[in-house]
């Protein structure tokens, strides 16, 4: 795939094809059309990283491959780890287009996740942090192996939601899920292919 072509989309509307996964996150299945030739390029182009994150007062590694872009002096932060964009490459930056375009929403930053089989995995979190805002706006898009991903109830009533992430899909987390709400992607036993996906959002200046 070229760097400065755009991704083929899905011409159905999103509106009919969404499915409500929880109070604020909507699932789009088929989003992504192509999604196994933009996997290849993001696997064999973007810059994969070991990363570690403070956690009880140590760093440790965290157990998927990371990568991050975005426009120019962005700087996204958690867990005591800094990502500070220099720009955009090429084929995100058209990946990023399409979802604006669909979405009517602005994103200056993309977080990158590789989880290179079952045993990566991200724990429980939220996506809550100060720079992203009150009710902030998260596409993540999804190439490779198809994973679960889990959310639960933040006010403790026990409340639990599940979907498969499907390649070339589109979840969408959006108003209050990140307070009313944390997510994961939990390990797996199975013998598993390596999957990666895009979390596009808005970082507000510090």
């Amino acid at each position: 795939m070229a760097e400065s072509r755009a991704p083929a989309v899905s011409q159905d509307d999103l509106t009919s094809r969404a499915i409500r996964v929880c109070d604020d996150v909507l699932y789009i299945p088929r989003f992504i059309l192509h999604h196994q030739a933009i996997y290849g390029a993001l696997a064999a182009q973007l810059d994969w990283r070991e990363e570690s994150i403070m956690m009880f007062g140590r760093r440790v590694k965290v157990p998927r491959l990371c990568t991050w872009c975005g426009d120019e002096g962005v700087v996204y932060r958690y867990s005591h780890t800094v990502h500070r964009a220099t720009g955009w490459a090429p084929f995100v930056e058209s990946i990023r287009d399409v979802l604006q375009a669909c979405l009517n929403t602005r994103f200056n930053f993309v977080l990158g996740n590789l989880y290179r089989d079952g045993k990566d995995a991200m724990g429980w979190h939220a996506d809550d942090e100060p720079e992203l805002g009150n009710e902030p706006c998260i596409a993540s898009l999804s190439f490779g192996a198809s994973r679960r991903f889990d959310l639960r109830a933040r006010e403790g009533s026990g409340h639990r939601a599940s979907v498969i992430l499907e390649p070339g899909s589109l979840l969408l987390m959006q108003g209050r899920s990140q307070r009313n709400w944390q997510h994961a992607l939990p390990r797996t036993k199975a013998t598993i292919g390596p999957r990666i996906n895009l979390t596009f959002r808005r970082v507000e200046p510090s």
